[in-house]
């Protein structure tokens, strides 16, 4: 019967990992679970442990061999790779969590556990396309050239370094690995509010309490543009299909939920769920936006001359039409949320915990973000889920965990 580690247990993929581990215990007996504290309880088959993954590998082969993973206590058939590590600018990155999964795998080797390893699933994202150095080609697909270290980008992309030391350490082992690229998550990670979603949540509260007009944050143009979601629940489920589809090995995969989103749509939702109103023209008479400008060569340009659009390849932006940042420190801002966290008894650090800049971030670009599904359901896989329905899913979650207000 299979055994099964996942490593950042606690994040916003990670956890939904473990709740679909958790849901089968006859396929998954035993798993553990790999975070730096336990948020929430689990059933007897899930075992929390705490592995330092910024150690070296000798340290963490010693910590795994205390937890019961060895060659001689038991090995791991299953890894699902989702820890990830936000530290400095993208070469630091890169450094940083590579180090991470090359020393862990490492330690699996030193430990003799890798001797029943059959499967790797690391989980990376769309930054592997570029998503946030500018324009990329749409649809995203998963031979579209990567970008590499010393390119015109000048950029050293995490997810390609951690790809590329996946697929060396797999050559010549009894095991093979499966990459998954998601793409804005929509999710809720308990005690963990770095996300979209809790800070979407927050500022709709937030702008209720202040009895204020619900203006989009992000870029005017984004507004009406397109992207592509990744429900955490629709990626698990993907995990745990690629962990024991035989033809998945050693492929990488897209993984959204099928369908294409604009906010033009989602923003209305939002604005009626929470009982907020949208200035008929919330664009108009403002000119304090913040405008960061992303590389001088947006990674379509890896493919300009054979698109035949050499010299037409506009560059990206990111727009803040509200600085959330900003206004997260408002004076009236925070009052309101103090105000609103005593009276409806919420968790008072969620609001100084949210990423304000991520959201701006993910709202603000200037160019579309479409990717495909075609390669995973080729192989079989048949998930899908709508984005709004996800969203709103997730929002419930939140109100139930105290983080937002229920709806009245």
């Amino acid at each position: 019967m299979p055994t099964a580690i996942v490593t950042g247990a606690t994040g916003i993929n990670g956890r939904e990992i473990i709740h679909a581990l958790s849901a089968d215990p006859t396929t998954w007996p035993t798993v553990h679970a790999f975070s730096r504290s336990q948020r929430e309880s689990y059933p007897p088959h899930i075992h929390h442990d705490t592995v330092d993954l910024l150690s070296s590998a000798d340290v963490i082969a010693k910590e795994l061999s205390a937890v019961g993973i060895s060659g001689e206590k038991g090995g791991v058939d299953v890894v699902f790779f989702t820890a990830y590590l936000q530290r400095g600018d993208e070469a630091e990155m890169a450094r940083t969590n590579g180090s991470m999964l090359r020393n862990f795998l490492e330690a699996l080797r030193i430990t003799g556990a890798e001797k029943a390893l059959k499967r790797v699933v690391l989980t990376t994202g769309a930054k592997q396309y570029g998503v946030h150095l500018g324009p990329v080609k749409n649809p995203m697909e998963e031979e579209d050239p990567w970008l590499e270290d010393g390119d015109a980008h000048g950029e050293e992309v995490a997810a390609g370094v951690k790809q590329r030391i996946l697929v060396e350490m797999s050559k010549g082992k009894g095991w093979d690995w499966v990459v998954t690229y998601p793409n804005d998550v929509i999710g809720v990670a308990k005690g963990n509010f770095m996300n979209l979603t809790t800070a979407l949540g927050l500022y709709a509260a937030v702008t209720k309490e202040l009895n204020a007009p619900f203006i989009f944050p992000g870029s005017p143009k984004f507004y009406t543009k397109l992207d592509c979601f990744t429900y955490s629940r629709l990626h698990a489920r993907f995990n745990l299909w690629a962990a024991t589809e035989p033809r998945a090995g050693n492929n990488a995969f897209n993984v959204v939920n099928g369908d294409v989103q604009s906010w033009q749509t989602m923003w209305p939702r939002l604005a009626k769920r929470f009982g907020l109103t949208i200035p008929k023209d919330q664009f108009a008479g403002r000119h304090d936006d913040r405008v960061m400008v992303l590389n001088e060569r947006p990674p379509l340009c890896k493919l300009e001359e054979e698109m035949g659009i050499t010299g037409h390849v506009p560059r990206g932006e990111v727009r803040m039409h509200v600085d959330l940042t900003a206004w997260s420190q408002r004076h009236d801002v925070r009052q309101a949320w103090e105000r609103l966290a005593e009276r409806e008894g919420l968790q008072k650090d969620a609001f100084d915990k949210a990423t304000w800049l991520f959201m701006n971030f993910v709202l603000g670009r200037n160019f579309d973000l479409i990717i495909s599904m075609n390669k995973a359901r080729r192989f079989g896989f048949d998930g899908w889920c709508d984005t709004w329905e996800a969203l709103s899913e997730c929002l419930d979650e939140l109100e139930r965990e105290k983080i937002l207000p229920r709806r009245k």
